[in-house]
């Protein structure tokens, strides 16, 4: 494994429990970094920092990233164990199912844009001031290949990430000038839990847009995320970084 210096730094990952964000953690701590595992559920985060212990540092916190004041609580008590936020990799996400637009239902449209999109907004609005008063921070934000091609039957996912994009060039150019970078990741399919969320046939789609017909390794993504993470990634930021096995057009 291919280590990044990330020593003396300290990282929140959201959704970091399983899956993407738990790969991540684990590459994190691997490159020096002490880790914040940020997710909803109580059993799977516990597990998860037993399997990380002897990894690192490890710190958790039972967050919802769709609620201001769960949100505000771990800042507080990270801030207060770790002393500071050097990289943040949003990460937590749903996909809602599949369907047609005019099947979906509007709550379930709405839970994937507030999980998606307004989560990420509001967890930068906690960490960004803290890493704007320590002149350093690198934020990973995880969006999707869907949010540049549109994914049929995904309609509130693909515009809950293309929206993170959005996102993320904005905030990129509002800290250009403040030692902080921010930038996105759109990965295709990788094959975690979240494949429980979705339709055979939509997961059938997705590998058949891969030219190199498989779906993406967590491992592989993570290691892409530790570099945009890392004092390395210097003069990269408000970019959207493809990992997509050839699919992306632009």
């Amino acid at each position: 494994m291919n280590l990044i210096d990330l020593k003396g730094r300290t990282a929140v990952v959201t959704g970091g429990a399983r899956g993407i964000g738990f790969a991540t953690a684990q590459k994190l701590l691997a490159s020096g970094a002490a880790v914040a595992l940020w997710d909803i559920d109580q059993a799977a985060l516990s597990k998860a920092a037993a399997a990380l212990k002897d990894g690192g540092r490890v710190y958790t916190g039972v967050v919802d990233v769709t609620n201001e004041a769960s949100i505000g609580k771990a800042v507080d008590a990270l801030i207060g164990a770790a002393g500071k936020i050097d990289i943040l990799v949003n990460n937590a996400g749903i996909t809602g199912g599949n369907a047609p637009l005019w099947e979906l239902k509007p709550d379930v449209w709405r839970q994937v844009i507030d999980v998606n999109l307004i989560g990420p907004y509001l967890v930068c609005h906690a960490v960004v001031p803290h890493m704007i008063a320590a002149g350093y921070g690198r934020i990973v934000n995880i969006a999707s290949i869907a949010g540049k091609d549109g994914n049929p039957n995904a309609s509130h996912y693909s515009a809950s990430k293309a929206g993170l994009i959005g996102l993320t060039k904005s905030l990129a150019k509002e800290l250009a000038t403040k030692g902080i970078l921010a930038n996105a990741v759109t990965p295709a399919a990788a094959k975690t839990e979240m494949f429980g969320q979705m339709t055979q046939t939509h997961i059938d789609y997705m590998l058949s847009k891969i030219p190199m017909n498989r779906f993406l390794e967590v491992e592989e993504l993570a290691a892409l995320i530790a570099w945009l993470s890392s004092e390395d990634c210097s003069f990269s930021t408000g970019a959207v970084f493809d990992i997509s096995g050839g699919r992306a057009v632009y």
